[in-house]
């Protein structure tokens, strides 16, 4: 199978140059670990859908994957006392690692388990440049389902890779491009408007990786909030986001210009793209940002209501599309600038605090059985641009939020405080005197 690298694929590439730019998935196992049973799951799956033997040709801007047999090593950390410390400190390592690409033949996905007592953690790196999220959670379902019961119906299903002539047909249609040349100027002003986060050393890219959870008692009343509000949960989560690092920026009150704050979020595009969501493997992804002022005191309702304000404009006239006219230019830009600069470079030129990535699970992978059910989270690199990443996927009643972030910008102590507002903050949306039943799900 081969295709044409699409701009969002190169713009990863380019990142990767810099320092890895990888995804994680985990999913969580309801049974004990045997090594040789799911080495032949996950080879049975890769082989399948012929994702393996990946090779990668810059100058031509294509990309083949050349089939053959997978033969992936499972490395397996055994959890001990404290399994997810362990977990924790293995994310972290893989998103700082680098996949082999200088060998010609890449293999693009590498997979490692935590054990624990009757069950086990298995991880899934990703280089990003192959797939988006929700193109590895249907292969990692498949793989789950066949160890867990040799449910072998991801194995028969076809498989077609991203086409970019889709992108290239949407952009160029002139009701999109009309639009967005419109906002374009408006946009520009915007970005800078934005306050700049502090990088101690813009060529310090690596990672570091935090991971928490709110429960079904604290997650249901958000989204009676975002109901009673009008508002969507992204549009909260955005809000909160940006409450939680506001006490990281505060020397924008001294800027006469540089006053706002300015998040990402991601956006998956294949209704755009009419692309099938289970034979379309690939990277189908937008971004889009929303910015604030942020004045002292302003409630998350009021600061809801403001995201939604931009968001639906944002989606009315899918300037999320956008994203990638703007991926297009930074290569064209940067193409020819050495690493170093780069990473200054988009730094500078991109003034974003955090990020925020959200799949719901429930969306992708049904799961009737509550004694077989599963729980999962994500992780990816921040990239050159973004110093914090909230990978936020709901699972059942439950959202599991893994963090990654720059240590150049933010400390472990830094995210610690950056969690804690969060949690705070979504635990303050509950309705007063509201009777919500407390159930463990997990």
């Amino acid at each position: 199978m081969n295709g044409r690298l699409n701009i969002p694929q190169r713009t990863v590439l380019m990142w990767d140059d810099m320092h890895p730019y990888n995804a994680i998935h985990v999913v969580r196992i309801p049974q004990p670990l045997d090594p040789a049973k799911l080495k032949d799951s996950i080879d049975k799956h890769l082989k399948s859908k012929g994702l393996t033997g990946l090779v990668i040709d810059r100058k031509k801007k294509r990309y083949n994957f050349k089939g053959g047999a997978a033969d992936i090593h499972i490395k397996v950390i055994e959890g001990g006392n404290d399994v997810i410390s362990a977990l924790r400190s293995e994310i972290q390592e893989q998103l700082n690692t680098p996949f082999n690409i200088d060998g010609g033949i890449i293999n693009p996905i590498r997979f490692f388990a935590v054990r624990e007592e009757g069950s086990f953690y298995l991880g899934l790196v990703y280089y990003h440049v192959i797939s988006g999220g929700d193109s590895i959670i249907y292969l990692l379902k498949g793989i789950t389902r066949y160890y867990m019961g040799g449910d072998t119906t991801y194995l028969s299903q076809p498989l077609a890779l991203y086409q970019a002539g889709n992108v290239w047909r949407k952009l160029l249609s002139p009701g999109f491009l009309s639009g967005w040349l419109w906002n374009l100027p408006g946009h520009v002003a915007d970005v800078r408007k934005c306050f700049r986060p502090k990088y101690k050393d813009y060529n310090d890219h690596s990672n570091g990786f935090a991971y928490f959870s709110i429960e079904h008692r604290q997650f249901q009343p958000m989204l009676s909030r975002a109901k009673e509000w009008g508002v969507t949960v992204n549009d909260i989560f955005i809000a909160v986001l940006l409450k939680s690092i506001e006490p990281f920026a505060e020397r924008r009150r001294f800027e006469s210009r540089r006053t706002k704050l300015s998040v990402v979020s991601v956006i998956n595009i294949r209704r755009d793209l009419s692309v099938n969501d289970r034979e379309g493997f690939g990277m189908y992804l937008g971004t889009f940002n929303v910015s604030h002022t942020m004045p002292d005191g302003i409630e998350i309702k009021a600061l809801a209501e403001d995201v939604h304000g931009q968001t639906e404009k944002i989606k009315k006239h899918k300037l999320y599309l956008g994203a990638i006219m703007e991926q297009w230019f930074a290569l064209f830009l940067l193409g020819s600038i050495l690493k170093k600069q780069r990473s200054k470079l988009y730094s500078k030129n991109y003034p974003l605090w955090g990020g925020i990535s959200n799949i719901n699970l429930n969306a992708i992978w049904d799961q009737p059985d509550d004694k077989i059910r599963v729980d999962y989270f994500r992780a990816v690199s921040t990239g050159p641009a973004t110093p914090i990443v909230f990978s936020l996927t709901t699972v059942k009643g439950t959202l599991n939020i893994g963090v990654s972030f720059r240590k150049t910008v933010f400390s472990e102590t830094d995210v610690e405080k950056i969690i804690s507002d969060f949690t705070e903050y979504t635990s303050n949306l509950k309705p007063e005197n509201a009777d919500i039943i407390n159930e463990e799900i997990r």
